[in-house]
């Protein structure tokens, strides 16, 4: 099969487009034919040698794809051949070919296309097992989501919204805020002219934000302790800036609040099937009526996965870029 391959980390074209052996389908597994391929943040520090698979993965960028069963193992009950899934990988969606359990897939929905599907899995299970699952964002609650028009940021205001929430957003330009605007998001900040804190508090009559969504990370730390709620949680899924995060702990106390960071690819697969379980059951009825629906910036050919990453890492994109074999 073929695959997306570095073999010296670097720049965008250090992505080489090569053959690779088959993938071993063990006996929970399927193998998917892939039709797309989501790009990740992560998939660049990976390109640049920074965040290799875990042990066990295919060594090649990837963590989502989508496309059709060509095989399946001979415990696998889910799914058989010929059905149309997206996945959750540790690695190894830049392929022509994925071998994932059987637990870490999903049905994609008739109403959404094949190639757009493989921007569900990670969005999706990061949004959802953070701002729900971890910091327990309900109905009538206010959630800050730092890059609004990000692929994470596009999800959560979406699920955000269907769940009954009140959403702001920041975002770099008027053009990002518009379109976070139209998938429903109710305060706009452009951090680049506007003071976040002032206005989430401002917004929020003093209250502040009960859940902070942050890619950002260091850099933003102090600011998200101020416009935090009372009880209120800040999850730290990236660090953008590349700082250190320095904060008083007394203004965290102060707040009774949470400051919690988490990963996605490092978990055990255990916690991943639970988290795509709990997609299947509260998320996917949104997807099959077309209340939610995955906002895709760009698609490009395996050939074109440099100026992806160019793309991406320029944060040219608004929600997801799509690989195509």
């Amino acid at each position: 099969m073929r695959a997306l391959v570095v073999h010296t980390p670097g720049g965008p074209d250090a992505l080489t487009l090569d053959t690779v052996a088959d993938l071993v389908v063990s006996a929970g597994d399927i193998r998917i034919e892939v039709a797309g391929a989501g790009v990740n943040r992560a998939d660049v520090q990976q390109r640049l040698g920074h965040y290799p698979s875990p042990a066990g993965a295919p060594q090649w960028p990837g963590l989502e794809v989508s496309g059709i069963v060509t095989e399946t193992g001979i415990a696998v009950t889910r799914f058989t051949v010929g059905d149309r899934v997206c996945a959750l990988l540790a690695g190894g969606g830049y392929a022509t070919e994925a071998v994932v359990h059987q637990d870490l897939a999903l049905p994609v929905p008739d109403n959404v296309d094949l190639a757009d599907a493989a921007a569900l899995p990670e969005a999706l299970a990061t949004v959802w097992s953070n701002v729900f699952m971890g910091a327990g964002l309900t109905a009538g609650q206010t959630l800050l989501v730092h890059g609004g028009a990000s692929g994470i940021g596009t999800t959560a205001i979406q699920l955000a919204r269907l769940a009954g929430a009140r959403v702001i957003v920041t975002a770099g330009s008027a053009e990002k805020l518009a379109v976070c605007g139209r998938l429903g998001a109710d305060v706009l900040i452009n951090y680049r002219e506007q003071d976040f804190v002032a206005e989430v508090l401002a917004a929020t009559d003093g209250h502040g934000a009960d859940v902070i969504l942050d890619i950002m990370g260091g850099s933003y730390a102090a600011r998200n302790v101020a416009a935090l709620a009372l009880g209120g949680t800040i999850m730290v899924i990236a660090n953008q800036s590349g700082e250190d995060a320095v904060f008083n702990p007394f203004h965290l106390m102060q707040k009774r609040g949470r400051f919690w960071g988490t990963t996605l690819r490092a978990r055990p697969a255990v916690e991943k099937a639970a988290i795509m379980a709990d997609l299947f059951t509260r998320v996917w009825p949104w997807l099959e009526s077309g209340s939610f629906v995955p906002v895709i910036d760009s698609r490009f050919a395996f050939a074109d996965a440099a100026d992806a990453h160019r793309r991406l890492e320029a944060s040219a994109h608004v929600g997801k870029i799509v690989l195509l074999p």
